[in-house]
Parts: structure tokens; sequence; C-alpha cells
């Protein structure tokens, strides 16, 4: 059984220690579903790692964005530091997916730029896998798509061993049958080397140190890692394992039979095309698959070889693809799921099925792709909900599914360091506008901040611009300002260079902002999408960072979803109080300083000089660009996953002039 144990200087405190009790026992007596409802503030991560080291079982942590999974793998590389953490998201800085229009008879080739680091790390994520029992995964939505197979995964690996003998010739076509290159120029990761009877190999999963392997005669003489900067030896192994340069990686013999497989397949489709009369696509797909299939026999590969995965893999028509949780079932018995922000993620797993399927139709029905394309695609939803042995929801507000699912539902609402949920007051809407301005003008004269959320992107601004007429001054934020804009709008709030900020759907998940002290819902009575239960009450969760945070609904009547949230809201201030007063806990703001990586001075002066940027010489707003593209893949390497997007947003306006 693996050994977890969490490194942290804090004790599990207020509803933590009841929370990590009843998830760790009923996942030990074998529950398939249990759900954490943990408020804002309440410690959720840190639950989620005390159950982890309890229960001591492998563990895919899954969310649906990849800035939330950069932030999850931060916190539990610190929580677990002595276990392997590994981090699975998609390996793209940039990705275009093939498509083809009918209309306009446009058909748009794949176009995609491919992190190094992040592919290093998928590649460790397997390795791990297969190496270790101590795993925990912090994945996007990445780990839903097709994988190759784990068993081929698995099989492929080359062990090596001091005092063995082997074939140096042999040995080096099997590290290109692993997908391997030979470059005794420039060696990087996934590459070897050969000098005299020395044989370097710099793994693709490895982040700094490559192996060298010292023969005499066919004999393993010695095995050490050195630093692939440096050159500096690191201490001698007596053995070590290498593992493939990817995971698509399949052997001589299922190559084969997949190559006939497909060219069977393209036989069949040929056959329809013709008997339909249909010589555009039978030509287009004659032509597309067999310059594939020279790829594959000539180098293994060829471009979109994941659309021939069923192929490959030997899965057959409709079966459910490999995935990431096959990799965790291949080389584990037990494991657990932990799905994060679980009312968010969890209908987003749902959606992409769907698209990526009419997408991948019409390919098919005009001859781009064999429809074996449709099998290269994500889980469907009742695959991948009934897929693990153990799922750990975590949200503060789940949806009715998780609920309806789960054998065991743990609140978590007290807040270790005491703060409250904000106090809700309901105010008739009738003079709303004007209610709102009297009610920000004491909290404003204080230098303290106000957010509103509105219902549509139109009175966002014409109320920015009403408040700012009347000497106060409000910004608005909605979805057509892009990463850049709006990170700069929060990152001046926050400095005081303005007081409120006036948004949509906006105002919910991410923005913990400790200066807001007021949170006005303006039209709170309209039921719908942004006035439903899970909206108000992550709505109302903006104010729950500052001790003195309040929130103002407008309506002219109370709607159940408004009662839902008043009465939740009510029970969890009443159960704080009585935690704060047993253990004489006085709650204080939330402390959260500016951060510092985001480096918007230097993107907002870019941003500000837009204006300017059309009057400027072709040749600099080129190089400008390529300036923009390395600060991209820079942060990008670094997860800094917004600084990247702000950057990528960047690019493309002033690729448009």
């Amino acid at each position: 059984m693996p050994n977890f144990t969490v490194s942290s200087p804090y004790q599990p405190a207020g509803d933590q220690p009841t929370a990590i009790e009843a998830l760790s026992h009923s996942i030990q007596d074998g529950k398939q579903y249990q759900t954490l409802l943990g408020v804002t503030g309440s410690g959720k991560t840190y639950t989620m790692a005390k159950v982890i080291e309890k229960t001591k079982k492998p563990t895919l942590i899954m969310t649906h964005n990849k800035t939330l999974a950069a932030q999850l793998y931060s916190e539990f590389k610190s929580f677990f530091p002595n276990n392997h953490v590994e981090y699975f998201i998609s390996y793209y800085d940039y990705y275009q997916p093939e498509a083809y229009l009918p209309r306009q008879d446009l058909f748009i080739e794949k176009d995609s730029s491919i992190n190094q680091e992040l592919e290093r790390l998928r590649l460790s994520t397997t390795a791990s896998l297969l190496s270790h029992d101590d795993v925990i995964v912090i994945a996007s939505v990445s780990a839903n798509y097709g994988l190759g197979s784990p068993e081929d995964y698995k099989s492929i690996v080359q062990k090596l061993s001091v005092g063995d003998e082997y074939n140096q010739k042999a040995l080096l076509l099997r590290l290109v049958d692993m997908g391997y290159k030979r470059n005794d120029d420039f060696f990087d990761r996934g590459d070897f080397r050969v000098t005299g009877e020395v044989i370097d190999i710099y793994p693709a999963y490895s982040e700094e140190f490559a192996l060298r392997i010292e023969f005499f005669g066919d004999e393993i003489e010695a095995l050490y890692e050195f630093n692939s900067l440096t050159g500096e030896k690191e201490e001698g192994v007596q053995e070590a394992t290498v593992y493939s340069a990817n995971q698509f990686i399949v052997s001589k013999e299922k190559l084969a039979l997949a190559v006939k497989s497909i060219e069977e397949e393209l036989g069949e489709r040929l056959a329809y095309y013709q008997s339909q009369d249909r010589m555009i696509e039978y030509n287009r797909i004659k032509q597309r698959t067999e310059f594939d299939l020279e790829m594959i026999e000539a180098t293994g590969m060829c471009k979109g070889i994941e659309n021939y995965s069923r192929h490959l893999t030997g899965k057959k028509v409709g079966e459910t693809p490999f995935s990431m949780m096959d990799y965790f079932e291949a080389m584990h018995d037990d494991y657990l799921v932990i799905v994060d922000e679980s009312h968010v993620s969890l209908p987003q797993f749902r959606g992409m099925y769907a698209g990526d399927r009419s997408r991948k139709e019409v390919l098919v029905d005009h001859g781009f792709r064999l429809p074996s394309a449709l099998d290269n695609r994500p889980l469907m939803f009742d695959e991948y909900i009934h897929k693990a042995p153990h799922f750990l929801f975590v949200s503060a507000t789940p949806s009715p599914l998780e609920l309806e699912l789960s054998s065991v539902v743990a609140e978590q609402v007290v807040r270790p360091t005491g703060l409250l949920d904000p106090p809700i007051e309901v105010i008739d809407s009738t003079y709303q506008v004007e209610n709102l301005h009297d009610r920000m003008k004491p909290i404003i004269a204080r230098n303290e901040r106000v957010l509103i959320t509105v219902l549509t992107k139109k009175m966002a601004e014409e109320l920015a611009t009403y408040y700012n007429d009347l000497g106060l001054k409000a910004k608005h934020m909605h979805s057509d300002m892009d990463a850049i804009e709006r990170n700069q709008t929060i990152r001046s709030l926050r400095l005081g260079e303005f007081d409120i900020l006036i948004g949509i759907n906006l105002l919910r998940e991410g923005l913990d902002l400790p200066e807001v002290i007021l949170v006005a819902i303006l039209d709170a009575d309209k039921e719908g999408f942004l006035r439903s239960r899970t909206a108000l009450i992550q709505t109302s969760g903006r104010a729950a960072r500052n001790a003195k945070g309040q929130v103002l609904m407008y309506a002219k009547r109370i709607t159940d979803s408004m009662q839902f949230t008043i009465d939740t809201t009510q029970q969890r201030r009443q159960k704080q109080m009585e935690y704060n007063t047993l253990h004489g806990i006085t709650p204080k703001t939330t402390l959260r300083e500016l951060d510092t990586n985001l480096k918007v001075d230097d993107d907002g002066e870019l941003y500000n000089k837009r204006s300017k940027l059309d009057k400027m010489p072709k040749a600099e707003r080129q190089q400008l660009v390529k300036e923009l593209k390395a600060k991209m893949l820079a942060a990008a390497k670094n997860l800094e996953f917004e600084e990247a997007a702000r950057l990528r947003d960047e690019i493309a306006k002033v690729k448009k002039l």
C-alpha cells in the first residue's frame, strides 16, 4: 500500500476533521461516490490532501481549466514533497483542430504549437504510474481524451543492469523503436548519442538528467545519471529503466496489423463513395490516407496519427478509447478520482463528446477522414462517471447529480480563519441604481471596493457610465474583453485605481478579492442561469474574504433560489459564530498579495500602444510578434497560463494588422 504523508504546519480544524473522517471511511468501505461541500475559504484543498493521506490510494485530481490545474499542482507538490505529484494537461500552447465548412467549401488544417515542457510532464506522469505506487496526478480535461494502450506502453521499456550483456546495435535499434532519435550534435530530450563504447540517453520525461551507459565489449560496466547541461556526474546506479518517448508507441507487429486494418477500412470507404458517385470525396480520402500509410510504414508516425488510434490499439468500432484512467487501472488495483469544482467540471466533461463528434462527422462525410477517426474521442459522460472505483466531488455548490450519486456528503462550512459568510439584505429593486449609489458612497469613502453583477453587457456598460458621471470611479468587465484587459482591470481594482467593478457572470468562481466589502446583485429575482442557486451562492461568496463583507440583493420578490441562498448563508453564519465563540476566534480579513508573476505592467504598456501599432513599420511589428511569442512560450513553460493567454491575445491583435 502506498505511503502518502502530508507536509503542512497546520492541523485539521473547523469542519475539516469531521469531513476527512467521513469521506475517508466511505472510500475505505468501498463506496464509489462521495461529495465534499466546502464553502469558500474553508480549506477544501487541504481536506483533499488529508483524505489521500488517510485512504492511501493513488489519486487522479481533475479540474476544468489549466489555470486551476496549475494552482492545484503547486499546492499538492507542497503538501506531498516526498511523493510523486505529476501534472497532465494538454501539451499545446496553441491548438486549432482540423475542420471543414461545407457552405464555404473551406478546409481548415490542423495547426498547433507543442509546449515541450508540458509534453515532458505528461510522459513523466505515465512513467511514474509504471514505476511508483504513491502517485498523485493533477489533470485537466485532457485526461478524458484518448491515449495509447497502457499495456503497449508498459511492454515497450528497456531495462538496463550493470554486469549484463547487451548487443549495442540491437540496443540502439530498440531505442529507435521506443521513439528515441539519434542526435550526436544537439542532445535534447528524446535523443540518444553514441561516443565509442558510451551511449547517452536523454529520457523524454526527464527534467534535467540524462543516463550514461559505459560498455566494456558487450557488457555494461557502469550506469549513472549526469546533468545534461553541465555534464556533472551523479552517483552511479546498478540498474535503470528507460520508458518510451511517446504514449502512442506500438510494437512493429501491431503497427503492421494496424496498417493492414487501415487499408481494409480505406477499401470499404472507397467502395462507398464510388457507389454514391462522389468522386471528389473518393479521390480526397484515397490521396490523404495513402500518404498517411506511406508515412506510418516509413517512420512509424504521420500527421494526425491519433485519428487511427482505433487501429493502433486494436479497439473495436465504438469501443471506449484508452484514457488516463486506464493507466491507473493497468498499474494499480484501486485508485481515487477527485473532481475539483465539480459543479463546473462535470458539465464540461459531459459536453466534450458531442462537440468533438459533430466536427469529425463533417470531416468523415466529406472524405477528409476515415470513419475510424470518430473513435479518436474523449470519453462519453456515462463512460467517465462509472469508470473509476472511487470518486470525490468537491464544490461549494454541488449540483443535484453529485448529491444524488453520493453515499456521503460531507459539509465543510466552518472556516478555520473564523470568517463568516456575508450577511444578505434584500432591497426593493424599483430604485435599485439610486439606492445602490447611496449605499456605496460611505464604503468608497473608506477606500473599500464594490462588485456589482448585472444581467446584460449593455447594462454593465451603461451603469459604469452612470456612476462615473456621478463622480464615482467604476469600470465594467464582460466576455468581449480579452485576457489582458480583464486581468488589468482586476489588478487596477485591487490597487484602488477605481472602486466599483461591474460584470455579468464573470463575478462567480475564481475572483477572490479581499479588498471587496460589498457585493450587489441587481435584478436578483430574474430566475435563470445567472440567478440560479449556484450562481447566487457563488456570487455572494465573493464577499466572504473580508470580515466586513456584505451582500445586497435587489428584487421585487424573493424567488426560491434567493430564499435558498439566504437560508443557507444564515445557517452557515450561525454555525461559524458558534465555532468562533467556542474557540475564542476573531474573524480577520484574508490577506492576499498582488501576484508579481503576471507582468501586467509590461503587457499593459503594449496594450496602451495598440492604437499606434497601425503606424508602426511592418518589420517592427513582426519583431514585436517574435518577442511576444518568446514571452508566451516562457510563460507557458513556467505554468503561468494566464500570462501566456494574455500574450497570445496580444499576438493575435498585432497579427491582424
